[in-house]
């Protein structure tokens, strides 16, 4: 695979502008477990490499655990993560299959349960912002860091 271009020299006012968005979202007040673990599930959704290995880097120098990350994908069959985490998860999967889901009530009634309505414009301000830097990493081919051991 190689890269298309660098979106951050050929655009860099309109990627700050991104950057901006992201450094609110960080300091939003929520807490940064929930954040990489939101980051990292929309990612696997999206198929991208580039954010999967960020994100689960950050996530685990956050103190997250393997297992966790190791059995994101199928948050829902284990018993590994909270209410607050489930409902966060379901919100970023049906917001990240918008054109599939179309948000339904439930997934919304059960966040409600958890998050109060700030903190939900929050959620919804990070999920749609990782889902951008998803697309922007996709289309431009961002690679991750390789060790040159692992390269085959």
């Amino acid at each position: 695979m190689k890269a298309r271009l660098s979106p951050h020299k050929v655009a860099p006012d309109i990627m700050k502008a991104l950057g901006a968005l992201e450094a609110a979202v960080m300091a939003s007040g929520l807490e940064k477990s929930l954040i990489e673990l939101v980051k990292t599930r929309a990612s696997q959704i999206n198929g991208c490499a580039f954010c999967i290995h960020m994100h689960t880097r950050d996530a685990r120098a956050l103190g997250e655990t393997e297992e966790r990350l190791y059995v994101l994908s199928t948050w829902r069959e284990s018993p590994l993560y909270t209410d607050r985490e489930r409902a966060a998860l379901a919100w970023t999967e049906s917001v990240t299959l918008v054109s599939q889901t179309n948000v339904p009530d439930d997934v919304y009634e059960q966040l409600r349960g958890s998050f109060s309505d700030e903190e939900i414009v929050k959620l919804t301000m990070l999920v749609a912002t990782i889902n951008a830097w998803n697309r922007i990493a996709i289309s431009f081919r961002f690679i991750h860091p390789v060790k040159a051991a692992a390269v085959a």
